[in-house]
């Protein structure tokens, strides 16, 4: 299992699933994190917290640990 967390800059990964209950979950999946969507990994902060990305033409920044939630595969 590879998650967000682990994909490097440039890289473009589908999800797969996402992990995580209530709250958290409902807040990844309102920024338009869902099954199925592509997420291009944009930039990464010298500590890894936040990771940018663009989903569905728009940029995001998460944080780590919701970025760990985040089940992916290559696109």
């Amino acid at each position: 299992m590879k998650t967000l967390k682990e994909v490097k800059v440039g890289e473009t990964v589908t999800v797969v699933k996402l992990h995580g209950e209530g709250a958290v979950k409902r807040r990844i999946m309102d920024m338009g994190i869902t099954k199925n969507t592509d997420i291009y990994v944009r930039k990464v902060a010298p500590l890894g917290d936040p990771v940018e990305v663009t989903v569905r033409n728009y940029e995001l920044s998460l944080r780590k640990a919701d970025a760990e939630m985040i089940e992916v595969k290559e696109a």
